[in-house]
């Protein structure tokens, strides 16, 4: 079974936001440089006129082959921004946490820190693709929350940015969560369908108890722990010098 961008109803996504004026090194992280979002493939052809209107040059999508192939790159192929399929997680059914037990903040906080060990290289891409593109970048996966606040994350640190600012950016995507979750849901259900899936396997509504702040604290945490510096995964797989300042001075323009 498969599904198309044809079958799905287009949606604005819930859980979108610009990443400027948050405090980094020498300054405050401009706007339209980089843009977070939920899954945009399937987003109205409007929103996504609009954004090319406002200057987006460079779509990251974080999603796993199996996502990608259910719904393509929606509206925003219509229009001249380059698209770099960059999978943080190869198989989602394999890599989510099984049964409501295993949707903690802590159990994701252990994923984030899996996924810069992991996919190091990706992440570098991924911000060399930011430092570099002639406009803005919008980064998305489905929710917006997990993979997406990983390179989130990896970028602030490498424009200086505290961890408290970064844990506090993650933080916003809570009052979103649910209708995150009624956003994807059909998608969702129709991948786990098409991989052959038992769906009660991955119940994630635990995940709207709590403060989320916890994943985020705990990935940071571990990361110096057991490396020192939170970017050493990174620049072991190639972050270089370069990049980091190239991020930094377009952090800053005007």
């Amino acid at each position: 079974m498969s599904t198309t961008i044809l079958e799905l109803e287009l949606s604005l996504p819930v859980n979108l936001r610009d990443l400027g004026g948050i405090s980094i090194a020498g300054g405050t992280l401009r706007k339209n440089l980089v843009i977070r979002t939920d899954d945009i493939a399937y987003a109205t052809r409007e929103a996504a006129a609009q954004w090319v209107g406002e200057g987006l040059a460079a779509v990251i999508d974080l999603r796993s082959p199996a996502e990608v192939a259910l719904t393509g790159r929606g509206p925003l192929a219509e229009f001249p921004v380059a698209y770099h399929n960059l999978p943080l997680i190869s198989d989602v059914s394999r890599a989510t946490p099984k049964g409501a037990e295993g949707f903690t903040h802590e159990a994701m906080g252990k994923m984030y820190l899996q996924m810069v060990e992991h996919s190091a290289a990706a992440l570098v891409t991924a911000l060399n693709i930011i430092a570099h593109a002639p406009g803005a970048t919008a980064f998305h996966c489905a929710a917006g929350r997990d993979r997406t606040g990983v390179l989130a994350a990896m970028l602030l640190l490498a424009l200086g940015a505290s961890d408290e600012d970064i844990v506090a950016d993650y933080a916003l995507t809570g009052p979103n969560m649910r209708a995150i979750m009624e956003r994807n849901q059909p998608v969702m259900g129709a991948m786990w369908q098409a991989m052959g899936v038992d769906v009660s396997q991955f119940d994630s509504s635990q995940l709207l108890n709590g403060e989320m702040d916890v994943a985020m604290e705990m990935m940071l945490r571990e990361l110096r722990a057991r490396h020192g510096d939170p970017l050493a995964p990174l620049r072991e797989a190639g972050l270089s010098d370069a990049t980091v300042q190239r991020l930094r001075q377009r952090a800053a323009e005007a």
